[in-house]
């Protein structure tokens, strides 16, 4: 069974073909630059034993239907890349949307009401809920026929009790205009959180676990019995970890005193705090590899950077174990999470107390794009590097809805 799973940004269409059967990904792509007077596709293909193909072009596309039409292309008609001989052997299509609210709690087969559904939360997903619509509605005449999944990025958060949720701002807010936390990356915490369940060799439902999403996007996610009691982003990305570009959690305030001081509007404080901010406001870089190195020559304020990066995550790690009460793991996944081992390191240090007890020789031994334990065998609270794979859940959770029906 072929699942195509299709990720719609605003200005791009990320793709990937997946054979069910074996998990092999037969293809993957990415178009960027759409709607801009050029544009760009890349495609990779693995068809089967054949060596790798991959192609690029720089070409116009005005917007992602006309990109959606091209990946097809490459898909199931180009010879020399396609790895399906006709649309009708991709028996689904998972979509991966934005938000939801907290209207649905699992994937589903879109319908009118679903695509109705998404439409009201353009409100909540200005930048991503618009043109995962005009994706799906480019699939829909594209592939007539083949069902259509949506896979909502803050569905594994919307177990997360009112307590946790509510901001104590006026409840009208939350009323009137659906002002709460949502949390965000839910697709990979609840892949990663599964995941680890799996590699404890407990069932999901007896999983309690933290899982740490660190790339230039950080989010941490509380799982109690594998559901989600808590997460650190809130009605926006903007919430929670010291990120790459985004401040995190900050004094509310600062929006007043930035307006009073420096005479700035809220457009302009909205960009400093997400564009500006984070580990590029501190030190001027947001790659963490270049951080590291301008750390290793002295830069004071390269080192301050990732001590603030690592304590803030250092701090949601000790309030998710109070929160879970009795937590069986912890795993890093994502970009810095998977690959940094100085990161790692770092934040798990002088945990041993709350249980988590991080053996350095497995940290920096570590093998990297597999499950390693970094933890002591000792500890009560095991750690692990899990790496995420988004599509596939999204495929998983596309079958799972299909095969249902």
């Amino acid at each position: 069974m072929n699942v195509l799973v299709l990720n719609c940004g605003s200005s791009s269409l990320k793709y990937q073909l997946i054979d069910m059967n074996t998990q092999e990904v037969l293809c993957s792509g990415l178009v960027e630059r759409i709607g801009d007077p050029m544009g760009k596709i890349a495609h990779k293909s693995f068809p089967g034993s054949d060596k790798q193909k991959a192609v690029s072009s720089e070409e116009a596309f005005p917007d992602h239907g006309a990109a959606l039409k091209a990946a097809n292309v490459l898909i199931s008609s180009n010879p020399e890349t396609k790895v399906v001989s006709a649309v009708s052997d991709i028996a689904a299509i998972g979509h991966r949307v934005l938000h939801a609210g907290t209207v649905y709690r699992e994937p589903v087969v879109i319908d009118t009401d679903v695509k109705a559904t998404i439409r009201k939360f353009f409100i909540l997903g200005p930048l991503h809920n618009p043109p995962q619509l005009i994706g799906i509605e480019a699939a829909e005449v594209l592939y007539p026929g083949v069902p259509q999944v949506a896979v909502f990025d803050t569905a594994f958060h919307a177990t997360i009790p009112d307590y946790a949720a509510t901001y104590a701002i006026p409840y009208s807010y939350y009323t009137e205009l659906g002002v709460r936390r949502y949390g965000f990356h839910g697709t990979s915490h609840w892949y990663v959180a599964k995941k680890t369940a799996s590699v404890i060799g407990k069932p999901f439902d007896k999983t309690s676990c933290i899982t740490v999403h660190l790339g230039n996007g950080c989010s941490m996610d509380a799982v109690k019995n594998g559901v989600c009691v808590d997460t650190s982003m809130g009605l926006t990305p903007l919430q929670g970890l010291m990120m790459g570009t985004r401040s995190g959690d900050i004094d509310a305030s600062i929006y007043a005193f930035l307006a009073k001081n420096k005479g700035m509007s809220v457009e302009e404080i909205d960009n400093l705090l997400n564009k500006q901010s984070g580990l590029k406001g501190i030190c001027g870089m947001n790659d963490m590899r270049d951080i590291h190195a301008a750390r290793a020559k002295g830069d004071k304020m390269a080192q301050l950077a990732v001590e603030m990066f690592c304590y803030r995550v250092k701090q949601y790690i000790g309030a998710y174990l109070a929160a879970l009460d009795g937590c069986d793991a912890i795993a890093f996944t994502a970009g810095i999470g998977e690959n940094d081992t100085d990161v790692r390191q770092m934040v798990c240090e002088g945990l041993g107390s709350v249980g988590v007890k991080i053996d350095k020789d497995r940290n920096y031994g570590f093998k990297r794009g597999e499950v390693c334990k970094i933890s002591s065998d000792d500890s009560p609270v095991a750690v692990y590097v899990i790496p995420t794979n988004e599509e596939l859940e999204i495929a998983t959770q596309t079958v799972s809805v299909v095969a249902s029906k």
